[in-house]
């Protein structure tokens, strides 16, 4: 078992994009007739669905599907524990400066987060934070654990 970190920081408007964050579904819907402006829009949505959501970096509303994203969105990989919430606190230091909630900047606070996440993945589980920045940016960081994951054994290492 081994832990991958993830993190992602862009528009909120983006984020709240709840479609490109989920897996395509496996039956696409069917073909629209041209009068039919609906079903085209489904179609055509499915589409964008199906070309971004493997590709983008955008966090899936589901923390282990992060799992399915490219190889590439792995920012590190860690066996233990401690190291991945080393890693973890790195990322959330970084961040906090920029939190739009002056709650979420107090460092108790965000200690205390990495060691619930130490915690969490010691029994296997997955981590996934999100906090709003000054402005309309969204900070998102994960932990998710691998080979296999908790929620979703089926799910293969992106990085085998």
């Amino acid at each position: 078992m081994h832990h991958h970190g993830y993190a992602w920081v862009g528009e909120k408007k983006m984020f709240d994009d709840e479609a490109l964050r989920r897996p395509p579904h496996p039956n696409p819907p069917a073909p629209a007739a041209k009068e039919d402006a609906a079903a085209q829009r489904l179609v055509e949505r499915y589409r964008d669905v199906v070309a971004e959501f493997s590709v983008t970096g955008l966090p899936p509303m589901q923390t282990a599907h992060w799992l399915m994203k490219p190889p590439g969105a792995v920012k590190g990989t860690w066996e233990e524990p401690k190291e991945a919430g080393e890693w973890l606190g790195f990322q959330l230091a970084e961040a906090a400066p920029r939190f739009a909630s002056q709650a979420d900047r107090e460092v108790t606070r965000l200690v205390l987060l990495v060691k619930a996440a130490v915690e969490r993945l010691t029994w296997g589980g997955d981590v996934s934070l999100g906090h709003y920045l000054n402005g309309t940016q969204f900070h998102s960081v994960a932990l998710v654990t691998c080979s296999p994951n908790r929620s979703s054994p089926e799910l293969p290492c992106p990085l085998k």
